[in-house]
């Protein structure tokens, strides 16, 4: 039976009773060669999508992170067996091979159905500027998509693929996102390679995902991302900083009331301040922001000599050929010809010094939440005023990769014309995956739909999970624990606090001789042994090494079985240390036995 929904979680249910890849993929071909939104540029022929669907059909779907997940490319990314058209027929051109991000997807399993519409040459966040037709809304088909990654979004909020790949230079992977109801996530730029990606603007370029749900955005995410040595701007993951989990109250900011933009919307307003109550439910506290560095900084996007980079781009072909570009894609990249050195510098220094007054936000606050956009226009309105109405749609999203910053867009509510309406959750770069797994809260405390289907998020679904890369977890016991006098060698560290656990009840626990300072050991034992209060703290793995090198013996690290079940690296003792050590065990706290010994 074919499933109700394509979120990964009910399409891995759907393949463990038995549906085969080809009968999917023949459905969904049928369905997207059926579209009526102009969402799709070019899809595979169906002999092919089956042909590939089949040599799945006998595979384990256990043996492959993405079996069987069907997708849909941006037409700027390189996918073998389709031109790159760019939205532009005359620029098209074969691939010899797909990108590398596509390559990344295709070896997980997933199967691509086409490529996807877009604003020509990734110019525009609206949706309308393609000669393949105006992409239309998934939810009102009267309604601009939002783009560039206009057929990307809506294909999957369609029901006709399960995430995507846009691309996001100034708000495509996110504005999209808020007008059709998905989750897109904005990366770090660099964590995804941007290499066989036709530019925008290159130096700013970031491959984007729309998907269901923020848990299956970040598992195609883990899939996806990995250095390219061959893609200049491509860099390893790096330390993630804080998370924003259930066990860690956290401090957001949002623009002040008065800098608020809704551009004359009367709901919106609204439901950003029930936006704003959902995220101080979910541990937040508001904090309001001076946002003015982050609107000047967005101005130099399109009003600065970065729109020089879309004129090199496509120079030759728009200097040789520029009456097959779409008219107001023209004008906007004929005008970045025109830029000087000196205006670039110029920009430049102006950008450093707006960077270091927008990153002075984060000695105040974790994260940032916005409206994605003000306001959500027609296509007739946006055809008639492009311009201005485009501007609009950049306002809060035309700052995010000048400052290189990651963000998350996510559904927050509907607005009573039945149009949804979607925030975005952003933060420093590399603070992707405790984003995505705060969008995962987000998302399950509004139960709202997914896509344009009307069906519900999967229940039973877990929010995301895990340790982001270039992260390690330690559990303590002792003179680590917060406030006792080793704790400074995780926080000099730059380590964070996940919260108090307990150990399985299967270990014996000492104080050893010596000191100080006082350290207690733990020695796991197949009978008699207690459950011990521990903290699990999350440091960067560049600072295990130094860490773990100065502890002395008889402690160690070794694997500590956690109450729940789980394993964490933690703190060990050799057996060969426990002379004169006293048995602690019965107290199962360090901190209770430090508390008797200052009563005697």
């Amino acid at each position: 039976m074919l499933p109700t929904r394509l979120d990964l979680a009910t399409l891995a249910a759907a393949y463990r009773n038995g549906l085969k890849p080809s009968e999917l993929f023949a459905h969904l071909h049928a369905l997207a060669a059926a579209d009526t939104h102009h969402a799709w540029i070019s899809l595979l022929p169906a002999a092919e999508l089956l042909a590939r669907a089949r040599t799945l059909d006998d595979q384990d779907p256990a043996g492959l992170p993405l079996y069987g997940v069907p997708f849909a490319v941006k037409d700027n990314i390189d996918l073998a067996g389709l031109p790159t058209t760019a939205g532009c027929p005359d620029y098209a051109y074969a691939p010899a091979d797909s990108a590398p991000v596509v390559a990344r997807l295709l070896a997980a399993g997933a199967i691509p159905l086409g490529k996807a519409n877009l604003d020509q040459f990734a110019t525009g966040l609206n949706g309308t500027r393609s000669p393949y037709g105006a992409c239309r809304n998934a939810l009102q088909p009267d309604y601009i998509s939002g783009g560039s990654s206009s057929g990307s979004a809506v294909a999957v909020a369609a029901g006709q693929v399960s995430f995507s790949l846009g691309t996001d230079t100034a708000g495509s992977g996110r504005v999209p996102a808020a007008f059709n109801n998905l989750v897109g996530l904005k990366p770090t730029c660099g964590l995804l390679s941007t290499r066989g990606v036709v530019p925008a603007c290159r130096s700013l370029d970031a491959v984007s995902i729309f998907a269901l749900t923020a848990a299956d955005a970040a598992a195609v995410f883990g899939v996806a991302r990995g250095f390219d040595p061959e893609d200049a701007y491509s860099r390893e993951a790096r330390p993630h900083g804080r998370r924003f989990n259930a066990c860690q109250p956290f401090r957001f900011g949002v623009p002040r009331y008065a800098q608020r933009a809704f551009f004359g919307d009367t709901d919106n307003p609204a439901l950003f301040e029930g936006a704003i109550a959902r995220l101080e439910s979910l541990g937040g506290t508001c904090v309001e922001l001076d946002f003015s560095p982050f609107l000047e900084t967005a101005s130099l996007l399109y009003g600065g000599p970065w729109v020089a980079e879309r004129y090199h781009a496509i120079r030759d072909f728009i200097e040789q050929r520029p009456g097959s570009v779409f008219p107001v894609t023209r004008e906007i990249t004929l005008g970045g010809g025109k830029a000087s050195a000196v205006e670039a510098f110029d920009a430049f220094y102006r950008l450093k010094a707006y960077k270091r007054r927008c990153d002075a936000a984060w000695n105040e606050v974790d994260l940032i939440l916005t409206p994605t956009a003000g306001r959500h226009p027609t296509i007739a309105a946006m055809q008639a005023d492009p311009i201005r109405l485009n501007t609009e749609l950049g306002h809060y999203t035309n700052f995010m990769n000048l400052l290189d910053y990651a963000a998350v867009a996510v559904p927050a509510a509907f607005r009573p014309d039945g149009l949804p309406f979607g925030v975005t959750l952003l933060a420093p770069a590399h603070q992707d995956g405790p984003l995505l797994e705060l969008a995962a809260r987000w998302q399950h405390s509004t139960a709202l739909p997914l896509g344009a289907t009307g069906q519900p998020l999967p229940e039973g679904t877990a929010p995301t999970s895990g340790v982001p890369d270039g992260m390690l977890r330690v559990a303590v016991c002792g003179a680590h624990l917060s406030g006792l006098p080793l704790n400074w060698q995780l926080t000099q560290r730059k380590a964070r606090l996940i919260g108090a656990v307990r150990s399985a009840p299967e270990y014996r626990f000492y104080a050893l001789a010596g000191g100080p300072p006082l350290r207690p050991g733990m020695v796991r034992v197949a009978e008699g042994g207690a459950s011990i209060e521990m903290e699990v703290w999350e440091l960067p793995a560049s600072e295990f090494g130094s860490f773990v090198g100065g502890i002395p013996a008889p402690l160690g690290i070794g694997k500590v079985r956690l109450e729940d079940g789980s394993l964490v690296s933690g703190f060990i003792c050799e057996g060969a240390g426990l002379t004169d050590a006293e048995d602690i065990t019965h107290l199962g706290s360090w901190r209770r036995w430090l508390a008797s010994r200052a009563g005697n």
